[in-house]
């Protein structure tokens, strides 16, 4: 894939392994299918590695600190997802592509890709600061009707986050029409680069079923070919686990 000015973007990695990652809205249903899709893999008996957004030890403090006192700038907020994006990388998601398991990511670049350029910052910056990325084997995008999201996210929470809710961009003093607003505008970003990057529609309203059945398939193609990873593996990866949270 090229962006303007020649450069080459998230080259199809050659590892052993594959990679399957989840995108959508908050409320889309996208962490539920990730989880199923986890024990379906892992009852076929492939080694399955689970990697999610903002979750690195790195940056976990600061970003809690920040989003408590409310001193996250766009570009700040940027920077810190890059810097958790990149450790990841680097510890848990190349490491088990390069032993040969089924590498899970519940939110990928195109969260950053999304999220950043609504709060105003430079499409084509933050896509550059993503380029070390790795291609995923597929990409899942849960599309999913603002209106559904919404009485998803407001029937199982007590409260929206002021971040979550693009509380900082000042849409709105009222959370629940900031947050409409925000994952409106997120929305139509994601709708941009399905084509961009090849994002696989998956049609969220429809039941957790049938959406279930349709990633099955979809990821059962893409891992024609892929030897099923043996316990040892397994043990090996394990140990690559617990060495890189300490």
């Amino acid at each position: 894939m090229l962006m303007a000015g020649g450069m080459k973007m998230y080259g199809r990695h050659r590892l052993p392994g594959r990679l399957f990652i989840v995108e959508g809205i908050d409320g889309s249903g996208k962490s539920t299918q990730l989880m199923l899709l986890q024990k379906w893999l892992e009852s076929e008996g492939y080694v399955v590695y689970f990697s999610e957004w903002n979750s690195s030890p790195l940056v976990r403090d600061v970003t809690k600190r920040g989003k408590k006192k409310k001193m996250l700038t766009p570009m700040t907020f940027s920077l810190i997802h890059a810097t958790d994006f990149a450790d990841r990388t680097e510890r848990h998601i190349i490491p088990p592509l390069k032993a040969g398991a089924v590498v899970l990511a519940d939110r990928y670049i195109y969260t950053a890709f999304a999220r950043d350029v609504v709060r105003g910052v430079s499409p084509k910056w933050v896509r550059e600061l993503y380029a070390f990325a790795v291609k995923p084997t597929v990409a899942f995008y849960f599309r999913t009707p603002l209106d559904v999201a919404m009485k998803r996210i407001l029937g199982g929470r007590d409260a929206i986050k002021y971040y979550e809710a693009g509380m900082d961009l000042e849409l709105s003093e009222d959370i629940e029409e900031s947050f409409r607003l925000f994952q409106g505008d997120i929305i139509g970003e994601y709708e941009k680069m399905v084509d961009e990057f090849g994002l696989v529609v998956i049609d969220a309203t429809r039941s957790i079923e049938e959406q279930q059945a349709e990633v099955r398939k979809i990821v059962s193609h893409a891992l024609t070919g892929t030897k099923k990873a043996r316990i040892r593996r397994w043990l090996d990866l394990t140990s690559l686990a617990r060495g890189s949270q300490k």
